[in-house]
């Protein structure tokens, strides 16, 4: 366990301060693949420098909610906003249902059951939707980070009705539905649901801070009233709506790393067993996951492991060939 951390500390992927501590005479540069963001990003298009000198524009926040609802499928009816990262409206969303009875399906991104826990609602985590229970709000991850399991839409749009009748919620954190977009509940998305979609997953530009909830006009009001004015930086607004215009690189891209993730899986079978995961991340299991990770890491490769489950390990996609071959390495050493 590196300084700072504690049992209650939930390790996020991409910390290479962490990484570093851990293994300060490993060799440089390091191979982060403790990330499921995509390693080979969206080619910037060029910025105007008025983007960077002036607050930004109702017009220009348009075009991106725009390219946001083709690009993501979502009716016409359903309401669109636009945030700083979809953690700020994991942060947020408790404030739409007050004293909220919460179940989450887990394991999974450990940042929702925290936030609700924050303002003081009783938070479960389930396994199954039979322990749903009372819950008056159920959060999930389809696909689910970390073992990329995928429930139905006819399941959700089961269980959104359900809660919509004793005005509930469902939350469903689509982060890594851009490689799977026939699994996303956003084209028949029902009332009683809420959707996230994260934009710099896919596209590799997570610094560029960018998210969005989709659901009922209701809902998105308040979460953009409660983000306040200028929320989405100017540079995110232009650069967001250039990409998710651009459904030939998606396409494109999406094909890449399917074919990524089949090479990593053959790297990774004979270590262990590959128990899931998603186009940009394979979970591997094995009883010797603890040692894997250190010897990884003294050759300068991070990769994500899991507090409450040793006998896991996340990998995501090397972004080049000599990537590849530095793991490779590792892992035949291993």
């Amino acid at each position: 366990m590196a300084a700072g951390e504690t049992k209650e500390t939930i390790w996020h992927g991409g910390d290479l301060a962490t990484a570093k501590a851990l293994f300060p005479q490993a060799p440089k540069p390091w191979i982060d693949l403790s990330t499921g963001i995509n390693p080979i990003p969206y080619p910037l298009p060029e910025l105007p420098l008025s983007l960077w000198q002036r607050l930004p524009g109702t017009a220009e926040e348009a075009m991106l909610l725009a390219a946001a609802r083709e690009a993501y499928r979502a009716r016409p009816e359903s309401g669109v906003v636009a945030a700083p990262g979809t953690q700020i409206l994991i942060e947020l969303l408790p404030r739409l249902v007050p004293a909220a009875n919460v179940a989450v399906l887990g394991p999974t991104y450990g940042e929702h059951a925290p936030a609700w826990r924050k303002v003081g609602a009783e938070v479960r985590e389930i396994a199954d939707f039979a322990e749903v229970g009372d819950a008056n709000v159920v959060v999930l991850v389809n696909p689910n980070n970390p073992d990329g399991r995928i429930v139905a839409c006819e399941t959700l749009v089961e269980l959104a009705g359900a809660l919509a009748a004793r005005g509930g919620l469902l939350v469903v954190d689509e982060a890594f539905a851009d490689f799977a977009p026939e699994m996303s509940l956003l084209p028949t998305l029902p009332e009683g649901a809420l959707v996230l979609r994260s934009f710099g997953k896919a596209y590799g530009l997570a610094g560029l801070r960018l998210g969005f909830a989709i659901g009922e006009p209701r809902l998105t009001d308040a979460l953009h009233t409660m983000l306040g004015p200028w929320a989405v930086a100017g540079p995110a607004l232009h650069v967001g709506a250039v990409a998710l215009r651009d459904a030939a690189w998606l396409s494109t891209t999406a094909e890449a790393r399917a074919a990524d993730a089949g090479r990593l899986d053959a790297l990774l079978a004979p270590l262990g067993r590959v128990v899931g995961g998603a186009v940009l991340y394979r979970l591997l299991e094995m009883s010797r996951a603890a040692s894997l990770f250190e010897r990884l890491g003294r050759a300068g490769v991070y990769v994500r492991r899991f507090q409450h489950d040793p006998s896991r390990l996340r990998f995501g996609l090397p972004g080049d060939e000599a990537a590849w071959a530095r793991l490779a390495d590792a892992l035949a050493s291993a």
